[in-house]
């Protein structure tokens, strides 16, 4: 009774079969083991970066934050490396250990509980479908502060004398890396040159920087000090660290100095005022006309003339000569003559208000 309805029955299911076969898709293959970078040997495509930003043209979409790691020795450090969209290829990671297992997500993090190394290399890697792998380089700095900065003087101790060269130097000890360092030398609040160092080494050295300076007497007595940052950029801690050296005041011997002009003007009754300076303070004798003179407190006409000081001091002698006018009037009486007059003048604007 049922055998019209057999060829039916065939045909429908022949035709079942060719849709179902039309549908079904394969499982896509896993990834060949050979693509995958081993944790020693980054593999190297034409789909890198080493900005924190995968390349614009390849379809490689990966971003790490930070894009720069900027770690302190000893303290723990992370990155998160993450795609723009889920895809279902494996995200990996090529450092140091521990490091974590390739997996298909969206995002994958490398941490280290405490960063041991001075010198690693980080990549964060994806395998694009029928473009191959992406990856994108994480630059690393580890760092470290100067233990210690001092100031000092290369073979000389003691008071500096005006127009001599001298050099300074700052040593700055065990801070990494060195090649991110900034010294700058300090005369009181004005900076006197900022250097750097050329070493790239990424362990702690010391390294010591100098500076040649010329002292003039108006240095005396200022302070010299020179302070270290590493300058580790905007990655990096918001406050950089910064170490600055001891504080030490400069002694200048100088002069003698004449502090008067050559030719020099007093009116009558004034003091004839010259001093000659310098440190240390020089002894002075006056000669007028080959006598030895002390300089007049109340000056007349009869003062004026040729003046000569014989100095000597730590730095040798050495002789001024002053040649001294006295002009006539306005000294010390015309002054009083000046203050009576004016009180004559208030009192009579007084009696007539």
């Amino acid at each position: 009774m049922f055998a019209p309805q057999r060829p039916i029955t065939l045909l429908l299911f022949h035709l079942f079969n060719s849709v179902t076969t039309s549908i079904h898709r394969p499982p896509a293959p896993s990834p060949d083991p050979s693509r995958l970078p081993s944790s020693t040997s980054p593999v190297t495509t034409p789909f890198t970066s080493s900005t924190g930003e995968s390349s614009p043209e390849a379809a490689c979409t990966l971003t790490t934050s930070p894009s720069t790691l900027v770690v302190r020795f000893g303290d723990p450090a992370t990155v998160n490396c993450s795609r723009s969209k889920m895809e279902f290829t494996p995200l990996g990671w090529n450092a140091p250990t521990p490091v974590p297992e390739p997996m298909v997500a969206q995002y994958l993090v490398w941490s280290v509980d405490r960063m041991t190394e001075w010198s690693i290399q980080l990549m964060c890697y994806a395998l694009i479908d029928q473009e191959g792998q992406c990856q994108i380089n994480v630059p690393v700095v580890v760092y470290k502060p100067p233990d210690n900065v001092s100031i000092s003087f290369v073979n000389h101790c003691g008071a500096m004398v005006e127009g001599h060269r001298y050099s300074l130097q700052c040593e700055v000890q065990q801070a990494a890396p060195v090649e991110l360092l900034t010294v700058t030398f300090y005369k009181g609040q004005t900076a006197l040159a900022r250097l750097r160092s050329n070493n790239t080494v990424k362990e702690p050295v010391t390294e010591v920087f100098t500076l040649d300076i010329l002292p003039k007497k108006e240095d005396n007595g200022v302070q010299y000090w020179c302070e270290a940052e590493l300058e580790l950029g905007p990655e990096g801690p918001k406050h950089p660290p910064v170490v600055t050296s001891q504080k030490f005041n400069a002694s200048v011997n100088f002069g003698p100095h004449l502090h008067c002009p050559e030719k020099l003007q007093v009116r009558e009754g004034e003091s004839l005022v010259c001093d000659v300076g310098g440190n240390p303070q020089p002894s002075v004798t006056w000669y007028r006309d080959g006598q030895a003179v002390g300089l007049p407190t109340y000056s007349s006409r009869k003062h004026a003339g040729k003046y000569t000081a014989q100095t000597r001091g730590h730095l040798g002698e050495k002789n001024f000569t002053v040649e001294v006018e006295v002009l006539v009037g306005s000294g010390t009486a015309n002054s009083c003559n000046r203050y009576i007059l004016s009180a004559v003048v208030l009192i009579q604007m007084i009696y007539r208000l």
